[in-house]
């Protein structure tokens, strides 16, 4: 783990003191039922960190709130007690951003998980924060609806998660991230005011600080309410997948196949020892013998689908796909689906760690970075087993390691470190949904300069001048930049 520190002097160093957290209880313990306050270490274990377990703090207090009114009160009491608040969802973020302040609050959101409305006339709905992403869905589909964004944590994440975080998902490559599926947010700042960004349109007037919120990780405010976009679900849906000797050739056959206009609804990538791991967890008939696997779903009319099956199929043919099996009716396409929705679980089964990463690079570098990761996970002696959102390049590499041998664990972040700063050096960036948090901190003043990291925290100062909400994730301070750049140059 890096040692360096990114907490400013005031006020987050300061507060916690005494005073202001007895105080602070005393408030809280008016503001919320007894039920709804949480304050001894055992009752609080169960949200010390994130689905990033490596990181773990125990905070101070823990909310449990049940209507916006009490998200108000205790944003206005943290405010005026100048203790840090840092927001949770469902707490299956994987960049240590939920992780807990030792100083401060950590407000859970799950209690305010009601789905308001969906107007089917306008294909939207409107939703608490704590309403499951999958549950949004299924809501949805008595109308012919769903929602895009799935991540592959959607049966337990949350819609005020996803907005933090602008989660993706197999779909996104056609339908794009949260931020593409959001039309308003409403929000608590940390003073206690509500505010409503974006609008029922498809644009409002003025800057758009709709899109400047989606993706902040809840450093500018928590969120209580949104109104998303629904879509139509297609007459249509097809799978296929492709067997391939090598990640080259599959790579190469994302980038070819998007040069030629066509835009799958989800394109997904596994290689070797994802596969075999996989197969073995859940037995769908993946090819074990193939060095990687195209999964790749299309949808549209009858007409569209089968005009663009010919053409995915002549593509993969000539790139090199040993084998094409076409799913032969939803149940076969649901279980190609469900090996790689499964990799992850299927990964822990033959490691006792693993350390998922999160980079992004362009289409037409997946092969070069594949096997530059191969070369990596010689260097440090961790296998890696690469699954990942193949058509927009967002990567997510599941480096094996076993805590209890010493070392390994500060192995697996340093060879997560030299991927990200790969995928950063080709091109790409250093998160493509999980977020910044605690996590990828190192890596930030590497992809940014000082003056885009300054621009950063002003837009932080212009939501949050104390610095109280989430503090030390997502934007590296001016002297954690001095020091790293000194450690690179020294």
């Amino acid at each position: 783990m890096h040692t360096l520190s990114n907490t400013s002097n005031d006020p987050v160093k300061q507060a916690g003191e005494a005073g202001n957290v007895a105080a602070l209880i005393s408030d809280l313990q008016q503001l919320l039922p007894a039920s709804g306050l949480i304050m001894s270490t055992e009752s609080q274990r169960p949200f010390e960190c994130d689905g990033l377990a490596v990181y773990q703090q125990l905070p101070l207090i823990t909310v449990i709130p049940e209507t916006v009114d009490q998200v108000q009160g205790i944003l206005r009491l943290c405010y005026s007690h100048r203790v840090p608040l840092v927001p949770r969802g469902a707490g299956t973020g994987l960049c240590a951003g939920a992780m807990p302040h030792a100083e401060g609050v950590l407000l859970v959101m799950t209690k305010l998980n009601k789905i308001l409305h969906i107007n089917q006339h306008t294909a939207t709905a409107r939703v608490q924060p704590g309403v499951r992403n999958l549950a949004l869905t299924d809501a949805a589909k008595p109308m012919g609806l769903y929602y895009a964004p799935d991540p592959s944590s959607q049966i337990a994440c949350t819609i005020g998660g996803n907005i933090s975080e602008n989660s993706g998902g197999v779909h996104c490559l056609k339908y794009g991230l949260t931020v593409n599926n959001l039309l308003q947010v409403t929000l608590v700042t940390i003073e206690g005011k509500l505010i409503t960004l974006g609008g029922d349109g498809l644009d409002e007037p003025g800057m758009d600080l709709l899109s400047l919120f989606v993706g902040s990780e809840g450093l500018l405010g928590v969120v209580v309410e949104a109104k998303v976009k629904l879509l139509p679900r297609a007459p249509r849906v097809q799978v296929l997948l492709a067997a391939y000797d090598s990640v080259t050739a599959a790579g190469d056959s994302v980038a070819a196949l998007i040069a030629q206009g066509i835009i799958p609804a989800g394109l997904e990538m596994m290689d070797h020892l994802a596969i075999s791991a996989a197969e073995d967890f859940v037995k769908v008939g993946y090819p074990t013998d193939a060095q990687a696997l195209l999964i790749c779903e299309l949808d549209g009319t009858d007409a569209e689908v089968e005009e663009q099956l010919a053409v995915v199929s002549q593509c993969f043919k000539n790139h090199g796909a040993k084998h094409i099996r076409i799913a032969k009716d939803a149940a076969e396409a649901d279980a190609l689906w469900q090996g790689r929705k499964a990799a992850f679980p299927a990964v822990g089964r033959i490691s006792p760690d693993y350390y998922c990463m999160d980079g992004t690079i362009p289409r037409s570098k997946v092969g070069y970075v594949l096997t530059r990761i191969s070369e990596l996970s010689n260097t440090y002696g961790l296998r890696v087993a690469n699954v990942f959102h193949a058509g927009d390049g967002n990567l997510h590499p599941l480096i094996l390691f076993d805590a209890s041998v010493d070392g390994e664990l500060e192995r697996a972040e340093l060879l997560g470190g030299d991927i990200l700063t790969l995928c950063v050096d080709v091109g790409g960036t250093i998160t493509g949904e999980h977020g910044v948090g605690l996590e990828k901190m190192p890596q930030m003043p590497y992809q940014f300069g000082d003056a885009e990291l300054a621009q950063f925290r002003r837009l932080k100062a212009a939501f949050d001048s104390e610095e109280l909400l989430n503090p030390g994730k997502g934007i590296p301070t001016l002297k954690y930049c001095q020091e790293y750049r000194s450690l690179q140059h020294g």
